[in-house]
């Protein structure tokens, strides 16, 4: 009772008996009375209003609508039309052939791996699987223009991060598989990746949960002495909708924290298409209301979201400050295993995104307009990655599952009495009852 007395005591204070400064001159906080008297009616005000909540606006004697449809939409930057052509010179990023290469030899490799890994799960050699198809560009392109140093978390539809970064074929399908040799040890389910070498924060199922967590990790990267490095975060307009999307905007938003929210925009939240998921201008338009710096750019194209993140990148660090990225794409693919978008699209409307606005096939007629494509080369490439994957799939299902007793570790640095009893409870009831349980199936 004696510190609710105190905290009352201090409210009290602070509340009704705080004396008022001395006045030193004219009271620049006015009321609208006030500003229509000195300036006339009809007139705007060349003073601010300076209430605290709107320290920037000033007053005007006659009410008018923000109307949204008088708001201008946040252009689509692009680099490279569906030609593969330049538009602007100026915005050549002038990358290297090697690294061109490895940009469409990446996206080959997502895109054929997701053909074979999409088939097992419909073979019912693993539980679940969600492709990449028609994204692949916004995935390589971000990635290339992050420091591997930057840390990233992801939704689930950005393995290409991964492939750029260099987790391995066997890495993707031992995560699939679920087995022993699973850098997750089982815990999750199918495409729900992690990498702590590669500073890649593992998925965790609950949609838009790692977009407050990647303002919090930036702010603490603020708080370190000559820091170089941010946190990227993607995530789907679908799950902008979450409320832990809105916390994200405002915590990093007033915190000035170094993050880029990068919003895949694709066109449907599972069955639901964009526009019955909100009546704004997207995703980036929303940045403006929570006091942040956004752009919005063709994600079918690897050169104008490499430009973009690159911009991104060097305006967080430079003004600790976060940036909303609107990446503009299809999603080509179903939206997982479970899912049949023949039931909510049209085909004709796909096959465009497939064919001519692939970001793949963008970046080939590139390639060949300056002459860095070989056809046989290529070709042979993509025969390669199926005989990797098919390959590793055939170990991978070999492999047996991890110790079951893991699940039971690594919550704590040691384990606690409570799941020390439960561990050996469970080893008793294994031990009676073996001949129901598929122990052979397992790591010893």
């Amino acid at each position: 009772m004696s510190l609710l007395r105190t905290l009352g005591t201090v409210l009290a204070r602070r509340t009704h008996f705080v004396r008022p400064a001395r006045s030193v001159g004219p009271v620049m906080c006015l009321s609208s009375d006030t500003a229509a008297a000195q300036h006339g009616a009809g007139a705007v005000s060349s003073l601010h209003a300076k209430f605290p909540g709107a320290l920037e606006a000033s007053f005007v004697t006659a009410p008018k609508l923000a109307l949204p449809e008088n708001i201008e939409p946040i252009p689509i930057y692009r680099v490279m039309n569906s030609e593969g052509a330049i538009d602007d010179p100026s915005q050549e990023p002038n990358l290297e052939q090697a690294t061109v290469q490895k940009m469409f030899r990446d996206m080959v490799l997502l895109n054929t791996m997701d053909k074979i890994l999409y088939e097992s799960q419909r073979q019912g050699r693993i539980s679940f699987y969600m492709t990449n198809f028609g994204e692949e560009a916004s995935h390589i392109g971000s990635a290339a223009a992050l420091s591997p140093e930057d840390w990233v978390y992801g939704q689930y539809r950005e393995a290409g991060v991964l492939v750029w970064r260099g987790f391995t074929i066997s890495d993707f399908i031992n995560q699939c598989y679920g087995n022993a040799e699973d850098l997750g040890k089982g815990r999750q389910m199918p495409v729900h990746y992690g990498s702590r070498k590669l500073n890649f924060v593992t998925i965790s199922s609950p949609l838009g949960t790692q977009i407050p967590q990647a303002a919090g990790a930036a702010y603490a990267f603020k708080l370190q002495q000559n820091n170089q490095r941010c946190v990227i975060t993607y995530f789907g307009e679908g799950a902008a909708s979450e409320g832990d999307t809105h916390a994200a905007f405002n915590f990093a938003a007033t915190l000035d924290c170094p993050v880029i929210f990068f919003c895949r925009n694709n066109g449907f939240a599972i069955s639901t298409p964009s526009k019955e998921q909100y009546r704004g201008d997207g995703i980036a338009g929303r940045a403006a209301g929570y006091g942040m710096a956004a752009l919005r750019f063709d994600g079918t194209d690897v050169f104008a979201t490499y430009n973009a993140t690159k911009l991104a990148r060097e305006y967080v660090l430079r003004e600790n400050k976060p940036i909303v990225l609107e990446a503009m794409a299809y999603r080509i693919g179903h939206h997982s295993t479970s899912d049949d978008s023949t039931a909510y699209r049209p085909a004709e409307e796909l096959e465009i995104w497939n064919t001519v606005e692939h970001p793949i096939t963008k970046l080939k007629h590139y390639m060949i307009r300056r002459g860095w494509f070989d056809e046989e080369k290529e070709s042979e490439f993509v025969k390669s990655v199926r005989k990797q994957v098919l390959s590793q799939i055939s170990q991978s299902e070999r492999i047996p599952k991890p110790d079951w007793r893991e699940m039971f570790q690594d919550v704590y640095a040691e384990m606690p009495t409570h799941l020390k009893e439960q561990l050996r409870e469970m080893e008793e009831h294994v031990e009676q009852h073996r001949e129901h349980y598929p122990l052979k199936d397992f790591k010893q």
